[in-house]
């Protein structure tokens, strides 16, 4: 909500900038790697809502050499591979909104979600009270997929 009422918004691409930052539970970076790095979002659709995002600055993964496309999929195998450990999701949403009208609200650097999912996490709430509810503050998800990976 603080990003939300905030009068003036950050420039820049927000993961360039975390990117350049050491890795904290402020940062939200769990795992790196030599191309790309993984991060919590900071505005999760469920807990532990995951993102996997190359160093290289691209609005689209086709202008992406093989061998970035190559690590980010083995990152998104990883973080599935956590998450399944730490929470026990009954499944997952895996993807990338490529440009703005696709949904990007990240559009000039291309990015995967990795979104655990159980049974009726999406709920009254969301339908009715158009409010998510998500029960885990960040910096605890943090902790728990940092240490365990």
């Amino acid at each position: 909500m603080d990003y939300i009422m905030q009068h003036e918004k950050p420039t820049g691409c927000v993961f360039c900038q975390a990117a350049q930052q050491p890795d904290c539970a402020e940062n939200l970076i769990v795992q790196r790697g030599k191309l790309a790095f993984v991060i919590l979002n900071r505005y999760p659709y469920t807990n532990a809502h995951l993102m996997v995002v190359p160093y290289a600055h691209q609005p689209s993964i086709e202008m992406l050499d093989a061998e970035t496309r190559a690590e980010m999929m083995e990152w998104i195998n990883r973080a599935m591979q956590r998450l399944r450990q730490e929470y026990h999701p009954e499944a997952f949403n895996v993807g990338a909104n490529v440009g703005a009208a696709a949904g990007a609200g990240i559009a000039g650097h291309v990015h995967f979600h990795i979104v655990p999912r159980w049974g009726g996490d999406t709920n009254f709430m969301t339908t009715i009270g158009q409010t998510r509810v998500v029960p885990e503050a960040l910096e605890v998800t943090y902790e728990r997929l940092k240490t365990g990976w």
